[in-house]
């Protein structure tokens, strides 16, 4: 193999269009513009939304809602990932690192147990919030239910 005789695949590389080079090559003069008009100038750039004038379509269609500022979004996983989990791996303290390290929740992810399933070991787990059924199984069962604080975004 002679790296000097390396050249894309057949079809893979395109001219560009030389746009302004004289009225043999089919694109001279107006350079595919069209005559006169905004569109024409140099350096047009239409705004994101624009409609020609028309009112646009984001501010014909009314707004309603609320958006709470302060909302905190929990990442929810139930009692049966988390059994699964420590069969699996053969572990009984569980808290977010670990879940991160399996997969199961990403870096800046709020933890919430959810009472779906079963736990069948004690099982000490830490998390930001439980839902009040699945404290209770895990507590039933012998295991610990931490809750970590979490501090409120500012609004």
């Amino acid at each position: 193999m002679d790296l000097s005789r390396l050249k894309p695949a057949e079809g893979a590389t395109k001219k560009n269009k030389r746009l302004g080079r004289g009225q043999g090559s089919g694109r001279g003069g107006t350079s595919g513009k069209g005559h006169k008009g905004q569109k024409a100038i140099s350096g047009y750039n239409r705004k994101r939304g624009f409609e020609g004038g028309q009112m646009p379509l984001v501010r014909r269609v009314p707004k309603f809602g609320f958006t709470n500022p302060t909302r905190v979004e929990y990442k929810g996983i139930n009692l049966d990932a988390l059994q699964e989990l420590a069969t699996k791996k053969g572990i009984t303290a569980i808290d977010p690192a670990v879940l991160r390290a399996n997969g199961l929740i990403a870096r800046n992810d709020k933890l919430k147990v959810l009472g779906r399933g079963e736990v069948t070991s004690a099982l000490n787990i830490t998390a930001h919030a439980f839902s009040a059924t699945a404290k209770a199984a895990i507590e039933a069962k012998g295991g610990k239910a931490e809750t970590i604080a979490t501090v409120a975004p500012k609004a």
